[in-house]
């Protein structure tokens, strides 16, 4: 297995928009109602989602591939979470890794990016929210000294999850 990582462009959005979808079907589509989960991945991976983000330059997306075909992605940018945070802190969206490649190192390498870019931004603090029932996450992002910092609301149709957000400290 050799994996390669680059950064993400614009000609990546539908392929990258392939594998958020399947990702987050095999991790969540269980938790929700196949239309609200339907109508979350059309908005989240349709052309007006993922796709579209692409073009942000402060959006920064890593991905990680064998022979062309995508494994895994890790999403940069700017804060937009709901709670307190110091200016210029980003935030991690959807590290997402494909079921067949979780356990291979590929989540820690993106992970060491998104420090490394943070930490080279200047960013005081990279924060994340996870699904307050994926402990395998949350046990991931304490090893590398992430702390709950307060609670962000996830609604997927008529369901509102509660999740944690988590913070690192850069500084």
């Amino acid at each position: 297995m050799t994996v390669g990582y680059r950064l993400a462009t614009p000609s990546d959005g539908a392929a990258l928009a392939v594998l958020g979808r399947r990702v987050f079907s095999e991790t969540f589509g269980d938790h929700y109602a196949p239309d609200d989960l339907a109508r979350h991945l059309d908005r989240a991976f349709g052309p007006e989602g993922l796709p579209a983000e692409l073009a942000d330059p402060a959006v920064r997306v890593m991905m990680a591939e064998e022979e062309g075909a995508m494994a895994a992605y890790l999403k940069l940018v700017p804060m937009t979470l709901p709670v307190e945070h110091p200016p210029g802190s980003l935030e991690i969206k959807q590290l997402y890794v494909l079921q067949a490649w979780q356990g291979k190192g590929i989540a820690q390498a993106l992970m060491d990016w998104a420090i490394e870019t943070a930490r080279a931004a200047r960013a005081p603090a990279l924060f994340l929210s996870v699904w307050s029932q994926n402990a395998r996450a949350i046990a991931f992002y304490r090893r590398y000294d992430f702390v709950v910092a307060g609670h962000a609301p996830f609604t997927v149709g008529g369901q509102t999850d509660e999740d944690p957000v988590m913070r690192l400290d850069l500084a």
